[in-house]
């Protein structure tokens, strides 16, 4: 019967050195009873046989075969050779215990046992207390995939890892409690291990106090003005809270540096930075700094340019001698990272060939307090565009897309039109403008050649438009498909319809509108490249409404009363040169006939008959924004147009003073005065006449990084040639609302101002005078190509009017809130905005308060 006699355990912490191994193992030996004196150390005893036992679940021959150890091996008890195969089983991380034991000794023969514990295995984690975000991070960094050996070192390192992450972040009074339960199989034996981490990241704390030493010249004030991410508590201040994280301060350092370069202090540092907990909630911060001395520009000199002269560099440069020394423009005036269009030395020769172009200032003497630079310029060749290509476009035709660009083979390399290309790339709506990136797959310098390709990612160019609104007392719904990359040229090849034939750049939209009492319907196309050689757009669209009398109190429709309304438009719009390539200018001629049967309102004296709208559109307009159409992050976008009609009334021989006059002493509450009444303005409204200027400008601002501020004004009137004619009970303003509410094609424009009532602002006929004003501040959550997500808060004031003798731009409607925007390319622009007016609706008395509009289908 075999007995253990003597067992040799390694453990972890005896890996340093083999001698080690054995004096341990000698140790161990002394301690048995008499039956480990059968050992003789010095003796080779040969293996007569293995086994392995314990808790694992390894099969014996694999773990056997991994040791080396063999039937026949001569070896030394204890030895070199166990303590190298435990040495090796430990390095496995797979173990928690393991030991060689002797079983028997029969003569120089002896039998072994490796006793060997496994580590348990992940299961599965759980994390509580963070967002899920935090938790894939958290995961991924640390390895904690199922399968992998649970170690008293992963439990550390994970506890670590998560307190130093949430410490960075300004929590540092976070608790992390980590255990593990059994994950058992249907018969109820353990397999596994659940890892459970319950995290308490407690209050992020603030920054009571920051303290300056050091400074002389620069205030305290103006040195924490320059840190952007590290504020004092501050109740007042609601808008940049107070925080303490580590890349905030790293990011900080670097700002309190550069604001005393922009001072004149090129030699300050920062000595120290300490942090003090206070309590559990507030920190202090000190930051030692040494502001060095104030010095001045000396003398400026060019060396190696040849294209321009100093005079032009020296204009760009815009320093002079004896200004304060700024580093900071310095480095701007020669290469601005931070704008790829600015107006620097850099972009100066980039936008005109030189490529390679190197440009270094370097100070030459330092004279007490002045600094003598030469700005060091190596020209190098000119460079041009050899291959310019395009990837990543699938569904959009190759000629679509290079139309639009502003770079082509044989051109001279020009970084300008490389950023304009981008530009016109992402205004198209078809790729994700957050993505398209300009690629330099060749540049030889010997030659002067650059090869580029730009790099496209497609996003849906259709979308389904599904909008609803209140407006006009009652529900308006819109189904419309706008097909924004649609191929005319391909409507009759079967084979082009993948489902539809797409890829041609031009835009079909169907529409159909309705509400209880009212169906509209609309077609439309666009051609942006009439052509296809230049940017000359051509549009055309056709609509037909049917429009019934409805009663807003008592919400009945009479559908024998109606009024129909047909319509189209066709218009050209063509990209000017100047004063810049911005620039557009555009005409259009539209014709819409009404036809009221027995449709007797406030607005149209007279039931039956009909009236004709005929009239020229001119405008211009200008589009700067940045690529991203969806948010735009600089540039700005205005347009300015007028809407005439023929001025009918000096063309005709109808008296309409006389007309006029007769109608002013006519008497409505009469049957014959209100027939007459009728007769009259049937006479004058037969054919419309009027003319309608409207203004609109709107600019993009970046305050910070992705946080934009868009400026909103714009500004309307319709009037009359002949006032004795009058102003038509069309093409009026209605001021109010989500600007959902354009239930009319009768050439009504609905004013988007939040916080109030839909068209609560106007008459009931509208107004001839509108103005608006708007300021919001934009940042996204984000600008992935599945959906554009980003918040806004903003104020806004506008108002309507009849006529400039009652027109006074300053009595405005005022409202603020906040919203959200979702722009989905399948559904278009989605949101929802929380408004308050802070003035009384039209003939009330008290400020309307909050309104909830729901943005949808409208343009962004």
């Amino acid at each position: 019967m075999e007995k253990r006699v003597s067992n040799f355990k390694i453990s972890p912490l005896s890996q340093t050195s083999k001698a080690l191994y054995c004096i341990l193992l000698v140790t161990i030996l002394s301690v048995f009873s008499v039956s480990a004196q059968e050992i003789d150390k010095n003796k080779r005893y040969t293996i007569n046989s293995i086994s392995v036992s314990g808790e694992q679940t390894f099969n014996e021959q694999t773990v056997i075969a991994f040791t080396g150890l063999k039937k026949g091996d001569q070896i030394y008890i204890p030895g070199e050779k166990l303590s190298e195969v435990t040495k090796k089983l430990w390095e496995q991380n797979l173990f928690s215990d393991i030991a060689f034991y002797v079983t028997n000794i029969d003569g120089d023969m002896v039998d072994l046992e490796l006793y060997i514990v496994e580590l348990p295995k992940m299961y599965d984690v759980t994390i509580e207390g963070i967002r899920k975000g935090q938790k894939k991070d958290i995961i991924s960094d640390n390895g904690l995939k199922r399968g992998v050996k649970i170690t008293n070192n992963l439990l550390t390192t994970t506890k670590n890892y998560i307190t130093n992450k949430f410490r960075k972040e300004g929590f540092f009074n976070t608790d992390v409690v980590i255990s593990t339960r059994p994950q058992l199989d249907s018969t109820g034996k353990e397999i596994a291990k659940n890892m459970i981490i319950k995290i308490d990241k407690g209050e992020r704390v603030k920054v009571s106090k920051i303290n300056i030493v050091g400074n002389n010249e620069l205030s305290d004030k103006k040195v924490r003005s320059a840190m952007k991410n590290t504020k004092r508590k501050n109740p007042v201040r609601f808008w940049k809270r107070s925080k303490y994280t580590e890349d905030g301060i790293v990011e900080d350092r670097v700002n309190i540096i550069k604001k005393f370069k922009t001072n004149g202090f090129r030699d300050a540092r920062i000595l120290s930075d300490t942090l003090v907990v206070k309590d559990e909630k507030n920190v202090e911060l000190t930051i030692n700094v040494e502001e060095g001395k104030k010095y001045y520009f000396g003398n400026i000199d060019f060396i190696g340019n040849s294209k321009y002269t100093d005079g032009q560099l020296r204009q760009i440069l815009g320093i002079k001698k004896g200004e304060v020394y700024n580093g900071t423009l310095l480095a701007e005036r020669i290469a601005d990272d931070s704008d790829p269009d600015a107006a620097d030395l850099t972009n100066l020769y980039q936008n005109n060939g030189y490529l390679a172009v190197q440009i270094n200032p370097v100070e030459v003497a330092v004279r007490q307090d002045t600094i003598d630079f030469e700005i060091r310029i190596i020209e190098r060749n000119e460079f041009y565009f050899d291959h310019v290509t395009v990837v990543g476009n699938s569904k959009t035709n190759d000629h679509v897309i290079y139309r639009e660009l502003r770079t082509r083979p044989g051109q001279k390399y020009s970084k300008r039109n490389v950023i304009r290309t981008l530009r016109e790339l992402g205004q198209l709506g078809y790729f994700d403008a957050e993505q398209l990136t300009p690629n330099f797959k060749k540049v030889d310098e010997t030659n002067g050649l650059v090869d580029l390709e730009y790099s496209v990612i497609e996003k849906g160019a259709s979308q389904i438009e599904l909008q609803g609104g209140y407006g006009g007392g009652g529900f308006v719904g819109t189904l419309g498909l706008s097909f924004n990359n649609f191929s005319l040229r391909n409507i009759f090849n079967k084979e082009a319809y993948k489902p539809l034939p797409m890829g041609d750049g031009q835009r079909l939209s169907l529409r159909a509108q309705a509400s209880s009492f009212y169906q509209t319907y609309s077609v439309s196309i666009v051609e942006p490249w009439l052509g296809g050689k230049k940017p000359i757009q051509f549009s055309t669209s056709f609509s037909h409404t049917v429009q019934y009398l409805y009663d807003f109190i008592n919400r009945d429709v009479d559908r024998t009363r109606r009024f129909l309304i047909t319509g189209g438009s066709v218009g050209i719009a063509k990209r000017l040169k100047w004063p810049d390539d911005y620039f557009q200018f555009s005409q259009a001629i539209s014709f819409q006939h009404f036809n009221l049967k027995n449709y007797n309102t406030g607005l149209f004296t007279f039931g039956d008959g009909f009236a004709n709208n005929l009239a020229y559109t001119i405008g211009l307009s200008r589009n700067s924004t940045s690529a991203n159409p969806i948010y735009p992050r600089s540039g700005s976008e205005f347009s300015v147009s007028a809407k005439l009609t023929p001025p009918y009334s000096a063309l005709g021989s109808t008296d309409y003073k006389a007309l006029a006059t007769e109608r002013a002493s006519l008497d409505a509450s009469t049957v014959d005065g209100n027939e007459r009444i009728a007769e009259i303005d049937q006479e004058r409204f037969k054919w419309l006449e009027y003319y309608k200027v409207k203004f609109q400008g709107t600019w993009y601002t970046s305050i910070y990084k992705d946080l934009v501020l868009r400026s909103n004004a714009e500004f309307g009137f319709l009037g009359a040639y002949n006032q004795d004619r009058g102003v038509p009970p069309f093409e009026r303003f209605f001021v109010g609302g989500d600007g959902l509410g354009a239930f009319s094609l009768d050439g009504r424009e609905v004013i988007q101002l939040r916080g109030y009532p839909n068209q609560s602002l106007s008459n009931n006929d509208g107004n001839t005078i509108y103005n608006k004003f708007s300021l919001e501040l934009r940042y996204p959550i984000t600008l992935k190509q599945l959906a554009s997500i980003y918040v806004l808060t903003f104020v806004e004031g506008g108002g309507a009017y009849d006529g400039f003798r009652n027109y006074n731009p300053f009595s405005l409607n005022r409202s603020a809130g906040a919203g959200i925007r979702i722009f989905m390319p399948a559904f278009g622009l989605l949101g929802i905005d929380f408004g308050y007016g802070f003035d009384p609706i039209l003939n009330g008395t008290e400020k309307n308060g909050w309104e909830t509009h729901f943005i949808i289908g409208q343009q962004f």
